[in-house]
């Protein structure tokens, strides 16, 4: 079934090379993933002078310190382990999926999110050229009016963004509450008892001072903070299980209550319209690549930054205090040393400590810390499907699936594409794009883990808990009979007895805070950019990864005692009405009471 697979990983990154990101600004569709030149690493001469950058990591982290540093007049070089620049975020082709003068079949390692509690993210779209839009790729983010709750024998919730408002009205305590209350009341289906008793929890959280929501609740489980033992399945299973494992990638006995009520946090404040820069829920209207990776990396090229794909950091050399040069390794297994002025590391961080010798790590402790940081698989198969089927306008949440999957019909959103005519072989109309963010439990077909299982067997499995959990409600929603072909992230790698993940996720378990990394480290010439670097929406997304390489550029910039402007970073909301609550609540901290409405 699985007409995607290749006999090399590179087989699967595949695409167009440097002529295609160049016609994304010409208006020509990008048909594959943004590539560049793997050729021989520059080394010596005048690269290592002052106004040098060596990016280590093509994913959104890096491509962003670049575009930050290029912008300043520095002399940028991205070196990506990968064929392919984007990182998670890119989108690739099917290998062997075109037929016909079509395009191949979009892949992608998962779907995109960016919601409207994004700023910095947005801010760098915004500055991406792109023919016909205004405001460049920004003006490619589509919003979804509503999303699915889909529960096994039982009706599925729908949650409408229609009433979302960029005009908000007063916050206060209550307020927050009642409008907690009201959306739960509505949409939740849960006891009066419980809906009360979580937005209880929630106003705790909202009005908690930053000492406490550092001091006590980044140590308390999300489990522990909202009662769920004592609640009922529904409550456990919709407010609790589903919200850590399908946002936060872990789980509820062990996600820190900081990470999961900041964000919930966020949301309610983008809901009621503060502090947001646009609709709760935003996707790309085409394939990740051409909406925006190969539009970014075209332009990162007029800007004069060079990249190098297929050439792995695998050593960072301390000499006097200063980085010297990165080791590389190259196609064939051949190494070369890449000499710079300054390096940012911008690779996901159980990639960026393999870099980390002893040296390094003696300079600088908080990079040993980063070996306590955990990650775990959130990972992306897609489902080709010969009949259009948007099941809902907006994304699902397959709430009781053992897998704990979420989905989105993606031709809906693509008005520029007619999916049978631009893709594949001519018969394929939606593509059908699913995340897996639980590999340790049994399934419901095999009775294994998703781990134990063989690509094949995942795929099975995955489409049969998407029908236990969408087929169940007197219609049929997905058939065997539409299902053309599947494609599962080439980072995964099964054959029933071994498992492995080359794109894994930051997962952040209670107390885990204290070892993220700052963007400036005690080496002076190294900085670090990631969704594992310390920033304020404190969870592994693009925004993360955006906000942490602004955060290295202004390290950089002041290392260098350069007059270039800062980059903006851009913090979450905070509602104003809110801060005289949440220095009541400093006082009572300091005193060693409890928040105020921490009553039960």
């Amino acid at each position: 079934m699985e007409r995607t697979r290749s006999t090399t990983r590179r087989g699967f990154i595949g695409g167009a090379a440097a002529a295609a990101a160049g016609a994304a600004l010409a208006g020509t569709a990008a048909t594959g993933t943004a590539r560049a030149a793997s050729a021989r690493p520059r080394t010596g001469g005048g690269r290592a002078g002052g106004r040098t950058v060596a990016v280590l990591g093509g994913g959104v982290a890096g491509l962003t310190a670049a575009h930050e540093l290029a912008e300043r007049g520095f002399e940028v070089t991205v070196y990506e382990r990968k064929d392919a620049l984007g990182g998670k975020a890119r989108s690739m082709d099917v290998p062997g999926s075109a037929r016909g003068g079509r395009r191949p079949l979009p892949g992608e390692h998962g779907f995109r999110f960016i919601p409207g509690i994004y700023h910095n993210l947005p801010d760098t779209l915004r500055r991406i050229p792109f023919p016909g839009k205004a405001h460049g790729v920004h003006d490619n983010l589509v919003a979804p009016s509503e999303a699915l709750f889909a529960r096994t024998g039982r009706e599925d919730l729908r949650f409408p963004f229609a009433g979302w408002s960029s005009r908000p009205g007063p916050l206060t305590p209550d307020e927050v509450r009642r409008a907690l209350t009201a959306y739960l009341e509505t949409f939740a289906g849960l006891p009066a008892h419980e809906i009360a008793h979580f937005a209880g929890r929630m106003l705790v959280w909202f009005t908690s001072c930053d000492e406490r929501r550092v001091g006590d609740w980044e140590r308390v489980p999300w489990w522990e903070f909202t009662h769920a033992a004592r609640m009922s399945p529904t409550y456990q299973r919709l407010l609790c299980i589903g919200i850590t494992r399908n946002i936060v990638a872990t789980k509820a006995e062990v996600a820190s209550t900081r990470t999961v009520a900041t964000m919930l946090e966020a949301f309610v404040f983008n809901a009621l319209g503060r502090g947001a820069d646009g609709a709760p829920d935003r996707i790309l209207d085409a394939p990740t690549n051409e909406a925006w990776i190969d539009p970014w990396v075209a332009h990162l090229r007029s800007l004069g930054v060079e990249f190098r794909t297929g050439w792995a950091a695998r050593d960072l050399r301390l000499e006097g205090g200063r980085i010297t040069g990165a080791v590389l390794e190259g196609p064939g297994g051949a190494r070369h040393t890449a000499e710079a002025g300054h390096f940012v590391s911008a690779m996901p961080v159980e990639h960026a400590r393999e870099t980390w010798n002893a040296e390094l790590r003696a300079a600088d402790p908080q990079l040993a810390r980063c070996d306590r940081l955990r990650t775990d698989w959130m990972t992306g198969i897609q489902f080709y499907l010969t009949e259009p089927t948007p099941i809902v306008h907006g994304h699902i949440n397959h709430i009781d699936s053992a897998w704990s999957l979420t989905s989105i019909s993606q031709a809906q959103f693509w008005p520029r594409h007619d999916f049978r005519r631009d893709f594949g072989d001519g018969t394929v109309a939606d593509c059908l794009s699913c995340d897996i963010s639980e590999w340790d439990k049994p399934g419901i077909l095999y009775g294994r883990t998703a781990k134990q299982c063989t690509r094949e067997e995942v795929a099975r499995e995955v489409w049969a808990q998407l029908k236990a959990g969408l087929n169940d409600t007197g219609r049929t929603v997905l058939r065997d009979s539409v299902l053309h072909s599947w494609f599962l992230d080439p980072a995964v790698e099964l054959d029933g007895s071994h498992a492995s993940n080359d794109e894994q996720l930051l997962i952040h378990p209670v107390g885990t805070w204290a070892n993220r990394p700052t963007a400036r480290t005690a080496v002076p010439n190294l900085f670090l950019a990631g969704d594992y670097v310390a920033t304020d929406i404190d969870l592994a997304t693009m925004e993360g990864a955006n906000a942490s390489a602004r955060a290295a550029v202004n390290a950089l910039l002041d290392e260098t005692g350069s007059r270039a402007s800062r980059c903006t970073i851009t913090p979450l909301y905070r509602a104003p009405e809110l801060e005289p609550a949440k220095r009541r609540d400093a006082v009572r901290w300091r005193l060693g009471l409890r928040n105020a409405y921490d009553v039960g």
